[in-house]
C-alpha cells in the first residue's frame, strides 16, 4: 500500500524543486503536473509556506520563489542519474563537439553530487547504453550549439548550403526559430535570399557564422511552420491508421519522427493502440514511397488511389527481386 504522507511529502519536495526552476507556475499548472486538484496544491503551498520557504503569491498570475533564495541542491534518485546518463550519451552522438563537452561537465558536477554507491552503479551501467554516431555527421562541428545559441539571442546566421537536389552551394543569410531532431538535425529559419521559412539540414551547412545583426523576435512556431507547410502544397487527404506494434520499435519510431516531412497535420490514438493520422499531401507516389517499409502496419483508409499505388510498388518491388533470386 502507498503511503499518503511519503506521497505527499514527495510532491512537496517536487513542488519545491519546480519552484526554483521556473519564473512563475500556476495552481492549475501544478494540479496537471502532479495529477491533484487546485485544492491540493493550495494546501501544499501554504505548508510549504508555513514551513518558511518564501513563495509568493502573484495575484492573477501564480506562484514565484522570493528572488535570490535557493535551497541547496536535491539529491537525485538513481533513476534520474541514469536518465541524465542516457542523456549524456544522446549529446555526446547526437548533437556536436561543444553540446558534447558542457553536458558531459553538466554530468560531471551531477556525479560529485550522488552518494558513492549510486556513483558505482552509474559507472557499471554506463557502457551498457550506447548511442551510434550518425550516418552523416555535420560539416560544421559547432553548428548545433551555434544554432541554439542563434536561436536564443535572435541572431542572423551566415551560411552556405548545399542543395540536395543540385549539389549547388549557395550563401545566405537566415533568422532561425527552431531547431528538431528527425533521421537528421534540422533547423527551420526565415531565408532572406528566398523570402520565405526554409527547413536546413544541418549536415548540408558547409560554413556557418553567427553575425552581429540581430532579427527581430518572430511569432512563428515549428508546429506551425508544418502547418503552413502542409497547406501550401497542392493538398490531397489522406487517413491512415498505423499500429506501431506490429512493427519493430525503431522502425515505428521511425514513422512518428518522419512523419512530419510528408503533409501529416495531426493524429488521434484509438483505444486499440493504433493512431489515426492525416495527411494533406500533394503528392500519393511520394506518401506511397514512404509508406512502403510500413504496410504490415498501415491501414489505408482514404483515398483507394493510395491503396493502388501501394499494390504497385509492391508488384514491382516482389518482380524485381524474384528475377534476382530465379535461378539463369
Amino acid at each position: 500500500m502507498i503511503d499518503p504522507e511519503v506521497t505527499r511529502l514527495s510532491r512537496l519536495v517536487a513542488l519545491l524543486t519546480l519552484l526554483q526552476t521556473k519564473r512563475v507556475v500556476t495552481a492549475t499548472e501544478l494540479a496537471h503536473r502532479f495529477s491533484v486538484s487546485t485544492r491540493t496544491i493550495y494546501r501544499d503551498i501554504r505548508t510549504l509556506e508555513s514551513a518558511g520557504i518564501p513563495v509568493v503569491t502573484l495575484e492573477g498570475k501564480g506562484y514565484a520563489m522570493l528572488d535570490g533564495y535557493r535551497l541547496p541542491p536535491v539529491m537525485f534518485t538513481r533513476d534520474e542519474a541514469i536518465a541524465l546518463l542516457t542523456a549524456e550519451k544522446l549529446a555526446a552522438q547526437r548533437t556536436d563537439a561543444t553540446t558534447a563537452q558542457l553536458t558531459g561537465a553538466a554530468m560531471d558536477k551531477l556525479r560529485a553530487a550522488l552518494r558513492h554507491t549510486d556513483r558505482d552503479h552509474l559507472e557499471t551501467i554506463a557502457p551498457h547504453i550506447q548511442v551510434l554516431e550518425p550516418a552523416s555527421p555535420p560539416a560544421n562541428t559547432n553548428a548545433y550549439q551555434q544554432l541554439v545559441t542563434a536561436v536564443t539571442i535572435r541572431s542572423v546566421v551566415n551560411i552556405n548550403y548545399l542543395a540536395a537536389e543540385t549539389g549547388l552551394s549557395t550563401a545566405r543569410d537566415v533568422e532561425p526559430i527552431g531547431i528538431y531532431l528527425s533521421q537528421h538535425w534540422h533547423v527551420v529559419a526565415y531565408c532572406r535570399l528566398r523570402q520565405a521559412f526554409r527547413d536546413f539540414r544541418l549536415d548540408r551547412i558547409q560554413n556557418l557564422k553567427l553575425t552581429e545583426e540581430t532579427f527581430t523576435a518572430r511569432p512563428e512556431t515549428l508546429q506551425q511552420y508544418w502547418a503552413e507547410e502542409a497547406k501550401r502544397r497542392s493538398r490531397e487527404k489522406v487517413i491512415i491508421r498505423f499500429q506501431p506494434a506490429a512493427v519493430i520499435p525503431p522502425l515505428a519510431q521511425h514513422m512518428l519522427d518522419t512523419r512530419h516531412h510528408y503533409g501529416w497535420t495531426h493524429e488521434k490514438p484509438l483505444p486499440d493502440g493504433s493512431i489515426e493520422m492525416l495527411f494533406l499531401i500533394g503528392s500519393l507516389p511520394y506518401l506511397a514511397t514512404w509508406l512502403l517499409p510500413f504496410t504490415n502496419a498501415v491501414t489505408i483508409i482514404e483515398p483507394e488511389e493510395l491503396k493502388i499505388q501501394l499494390q504497385e510498388l509492391a508488384q514491382k518491388a516482389y518482380a524485381h527481386f524474384f528475377e534476382l533470386s530465379s535461378p539463369g
